[in-house]
This record gives structure tokens, sequence and C-alpha cells, in this order.
């Protein structure tokens, strides 16, 4: 079974739930499934690392927040990936690309 080190985990959050946003508003559960889903489970982001960091995102006016309906039609804070959200995304994204090329090569046979 493979395991996601909590670290790098825990580094990475904000970015995943700014590139998740980017799609659409969301409400956390749908964050954290969303998450899931396109790692193939390999990356989960739920509880209080989620809701920390969605806090923290919010202070930051990266994202936004406002409450609504969620499918159930339970009351849901739905979250909106705002301009600065938009423009931190951008650079950190540049930022992982080029790490994760560098960790490539350094894996890479050769």
């Amino acid at each position: 079974m493979t395991r996601t080190p909590p670290e790098i985990l825990q580094g990475t959050v904000d970015i995943l739930i700014l590139r998740t946003l980017a799609w659409r508003s969301m409400h956390g559960y749908a964050i954290s499934h969303w998450i899931a889903e396109r790692t193939d489970g390999v990356l989960t982001v739920d509880g209080a690392a989620l809701y920390q960091a969605l806090h923290r995102l919010e202070n930051r006016k990266l994202v936004s927040a406002s409450w609504g309906l969620s499918e159930n039609n339970r009351k849901a804070k739905y979250y909106t990936l705002t301009a600065a959200g938009r423009a931190r995304l951008k650079s950190e994204a540049a930022v992982w690309n080029r790490y994760a090329d560098a960790v490539a090569k350094v894996l890479s046979p050769g």
C-alpha cells in the first residue's frame, strides 16, 4: 500500500484547495471528495487540516465564503477562489511544477 508522507501533504494543502476551487465554488466536503477522486485516493485532505487551510486562505483573501444549500439540502459554507487566489495559484503551480520536474529527474534512471 502506498502512503502519503504527512509533511508533504501539509505543504501542499493550500495549492490543492486553490486548484480545486479554480473549477467552481464548493463546500468543504466537496473539496475533500474532489481531491481524493482526482488523485485516485492517493491524496486526502479532510477534517481539521481541510478547515484550517480554508480559514487560512479566507483570512489571506485568497478565497471568499458564503452560506448556501448543499446537494443534500443542508446549510453549507461555499468557498470561491478570488482574483488574488487565482494569482497565487498561478505562481504556486509554477513553483510546484518546477519542483516536481526536478524530483522526477532525480528519480529517473540514468
